[in-house]
């Protein structure tokens, strides 16, 4: 299955994301806490743990397709957010005071316009993923326009010279469409009534296993990085499929 093989690799990327993220931190709390005068290393720090606290999201997002169809969607977007990254590396520690290189400001610009735009897009697929028809087409209207909103804020960063009053307005309302299906959509794919939600969304039930068995689907779980709920789930539902084979074959005329 997608998920089993995704499983692993996602844990390890959550785990690098954190880790990251937890070391920056701790470096931005000993440079405001070690005393003497707030200078630029000071600063150079604080921007740093910044930048790795907002990267760490973005990769958040990108992992929520993992296990999915979208999931080449996360990695394409696992490789564009590198962009932005490294270019604010390099501005915040070559000299973050002076205005930075054309090249690097709009590498650094368009890169973190694409990021951004497709950890909506992650987030909104999966939201896609588990609703119905009426509110998938909302997901592809407002993905529609982020992707029109990307492209027109790119523009703008590449050097549009005196882009008009038309280019704004337009702007702003592809920006409000956008912002407007992204709340719309997850407000009713949490809150909405039962006519958008999944129709597989049943409460669950308690189900008891033996304390052997449930130490043999923690270790499996461990070894594979899945939830022990989900291989619980894919074991039974194998079970079930190689169970009811021989009532369908009898059924048949």
């Amino acid at each position: 299955m997608v998920e089993q093989s995704a499983a692993p690799i996602r844990t390890a990327i959550v785990r690098i994301t954190i880790g990251s993220f937890s070391l920056a931190a701790l470096l931005g709390v000993i440079a405001l806490i070690g005393g003497g005068a707030f200078g630029a290393p000071e600063a150079r720090i604080l921007l740093t743990t910044l930048l790795v606290g907002i990267a760490s999201v973005v990769v958040l997002c990108y992992l929520t397709t993992a296990g999915t169809p979208f999931q080449v969607v996360g990695v394409v977007g696992g490789a564009v957010v590198v962009v932005p990254v490294v270019s604010a590396l390099f501005m915040i520690w070559r000299d973050y005071e002076t205005p930075p290189n054309e090249i690097l400001g709009k590498s650094f610009g368009v890169g973190a316009i694409v990021a951004a735009t497709i950890a909506q897009a992650c987030l909104l697929l999966v939201l896609g993923l588990r609703s119905r028809t009426v509110l998938r087409r909302l997901v592809v209207g407002t993905l529609a326009m982020a992707a029109v909103l990307a492209g027109l804020l790119s523009v703008l960063v590449l050097g549009a010279n005196d882009p008009g009053s038309l280019y704004l307005r337009t702007m702003g309302v592809v920006a409000i469409l956008d912002v407007l299906g992204t709340v719309v959509g997850a407000a009713l794919s949490r809150f909405g009534p039962a006519s958008t939600r999944p129709a597989a969304t049943r409460k669950a039930r308690v189900l008891t296993v033996s304390p052997e068995l449930a130490d043999r689907l923690a270790a499996v779980g461990e070894r594979t990085g899945q939830p022990v709920e989900a291989v619980l789930d894919e074991a039974v539902g194998r079970y079930l499929v190689e169970a009811e084979a021989p009532v369908a074959s009898a059924d048949e005329p």
